[in-house]
């Protein structure tokens, strides 16, 4: 795998010059329209990246991003992958390995979830504090290599705090919903029942989704600080669940977005502080 990562980033840098990202976006399901705020200096479709994973959903875009964000450079992922595309944690995990190895120094993640819990309505947004992995396989299984981290890293404090603190600051001073709690990684594609609900929220989440935990676990092997935030698309709770399509969540994530838009701006260009 270091091989392949090696010959990713040796053509990554080839094509972006001099440009060194300082700062990683991986954007969620309907929720790649903060690459309108970035300064883009240069874009490369994951189709024409050496062993890049590409994305099979028709709403990712499956693109790196280079540029400037509220002062700061970045590469963005515009399409993440998922465990239900086909792709095993390796792969899915691929592109963080890519950005570290690239320069970036925090890894910021964002993702569409149903809420658990019944104090978080659809349209807010959640900061993720901690997390419970259901997902089946694990992206540090294998033989470990000693370059990227440990072969038993901690995960005491996978997300980092003073960033949720400044992020739950951010949204106070401007009005938004935004909540802090736990997140549960399923494996999907498809949505929960209702029992599957009660029992997520039984055992801690406060909200659910299939993506974050992979990238996340990764990020904290290479000593990589991350924050990750949720818009909360749709509700799995109550005596009645509403049915819900695709389309749905993807509407209230488009929506919800420019809330979280100003968050992860400010959050940001706080770092240059």
């Amino acid at each position: 795998m270091l091989e392949n990562i090696q010959h990713t980033v040796n053509y990554i840098k080839h094509r972006i010059g001099d440009f060194e990202p300082e700062i990683g976006i991986i954007l969620g399901t309907g929720l790649g329209g903060l690459v309108n705020e970035i300064e883009v200096e240069k874009q490369l479709m994951y189709s024409n990246i050496p062993a890049f994973p590409i994305s099979t959903l028709e709403f990712h875009s499956g693109k790196l991003i280079f540029g400037k964000l509220a002062g700061q450079k970045v590469v963005a992922m515009q399409g993440r992958l998922h465990y239900y595309e086909g792709y095993s944690m390796q792969e899915i995990t691929f592109p963080v390995r890519v950005m570290k190895m690239l320069g970036i120094k925090t890894l910021f993640v964002s993702n569409a979830s149903g809420s658990l819990n019944p104090d978080f309505k659809k349209g807010d947004l959640m900061v993720i504090e901690d997390h419970i992995n259901l997902q089946p396989e694990n992206p540090l299984a294998g033989r470990n290599d000693e370059d990227f981290g440990p072969r038993f890293p901690d995960m005491s404090q996978p997300y980092q705090r003073s960033l949720i603190s400044k992020a739950l600051d951010i949204a106070k001073q401007n009005n938004i919903s935004c909540h802090k709690g736990v997140y549960v990684a399923v494996p999907g594609p498809n949505l929960e029942t209702r029992a599957e609900y009660r029992y997520l929220r039984i055992i801690g989440g406060d909200a659910v989704g299939m993506s974050t935990v992979p990238e996340v676990i990764v990020a904290k092997h290479m000593s990589l600080p991350v924050f990750a935030i949720s818009v909360l698309t749709d509700e799995g709770f109550g005596e009645e669940l509403e049915p819900v399509s695709v389309e749905e969540i993807i509407a209230v994530a488009q929506e919800a977005e420019p809330k979280m838009t100003l968050i992860l701006k400010e959050l940001i260009a706080s770092l240059n502080a």
